[in-house]
């Protein structure tokens, strides 16, 4: 039976298999554990089932001489070593798959609501502020017939260009693959309505949406991130946001992240942002968290994990 920590509270099932198989203590505090608590926690232990908010680096990875097996409930890897664990012969493993599809759901439901002005005209109705139809009031933009435009065609982003397509946008794609329909960035960036976020966070991608970025959308566009926070340089979507570069702005993730209350970016006009809810439905994260315990079950087992991180 080895000795294994979760590093925040998981309401699922799966969580049950993992105990009955080994020692298993899971971290208590409302907030993920700062690094040096992650540190103290993890300190003899073989398994590790962690979050995106959880930085499994070096120097965690070197106070743990036991770590046997990391399985991360995410698709994303970039809050892990994952070079310097295998190198330490410890297995890493993710969930990736099971959240394209819900994820995607989110991406085009901040894309409409941005659109069509959702949230900002539904606070208006509490605030009492509903007192007649206007023919000129809450004006948004059409969906139907736009051109939505994929930054980073994998899994999610093919599953929001299908989505796009059912409303019969036309979809434009750019990424490092070559592949039918693929433009360069800036020729997608010039005519897209919407620009929809779907890369991974990589030095190259890092600050991709930058000022220049920005200015190279229309005026009548949409920036959908859902991606990773860091590939916007967030002083330069307030600035785009503020000047009218762009017409406005989806967010799922920040970054910061998460986003403070008092930050500048949020007085901004015509921006919604959600904390982070991809994959918030109770089947997805339910089934990510059967992946994860199925990852770390194996790797303490000496077995290839399901899902090892590509």
């Amino acid at each position: 039976m080895a000795r294994c920590i979760v590093t925040r509270k998981l309401p699922f099932d799966a969580l049950e298999r993992l105990r009955a198989a080994h020692d298993v203590e899971v971290w208590r505090g409302a907030m993920p554990p700062a690094p040096d608590e992650l540190r103290e926690l993890a300190a003899g232990a073989e398994g590790i089932l962690s979050m995106l908010t959880d930085a499994i680096d070096r120097e965690l990875i070197d106070a743990c001489p036991d770590l046997r097996a990391v399985a991360n409930l995410a698709v994303g890897t970039d809050n892990i070593d994952v070079e310097y664990a295998r190198s330490r012969g410890i297995a890493v493993g993710n969930t990736p798959g099971v959240l394209t599809e819900t994820s995607a759901d989110l991406a085009f439901a901040l894309l409409l609501a941005v659109a069509r002005r959702i949230v900002e005209s539904a606070e208006s109705v509490r605030r009492g502020e509903w007192w007649t139809w206007e023919p000129a009031g809450w004006l948004g933009y059409d969906v139907h017939g736009a051109t939505l435009g994929i930054v980073g065609p994998g899994k999610i982003g093919e599953a929001v260009a299908r989505r796009g397509a059912g409303f019969g946008m036309r979809v434009l794609r750019t990424g490092r693959e070559p592949g039918p329909g693929r433009v360069p960035l800036g020729e997608l960036l010039a005519e897209s309505d919407f620009v929809s976020l779907h890369c991974p966070l990589t030095p190259e991608t890092r600050g991709l949406i930058d000022e220049g970025a920005l200015m190279t959308m229309k005026q009548s566009a949409f920036l959908i991130n859902t991606a990773r926070g860091e590939v916007v340089d967030t002083e330069a979507l307030r600035r785009a946001l503020e000047s009218g570069w762009i017409a406005g702005a989806g967010l799922d993730v920040t970054d910061p992240e998460p986003l403070p209350g008092y930050h500048p970016l949020l007085g901004a006009p015509n921006l919604t942002v959600v904390p982070h809810i991809g994959s918030a439905s109770h089947a997805t994260r339910g089934r990510m968290a059967a992946m994860a315990v199925d990852n770390l079950l194996a790797g303490l087992a000496g077995e290839p994990m399901p899902s090892p991180i590509d």
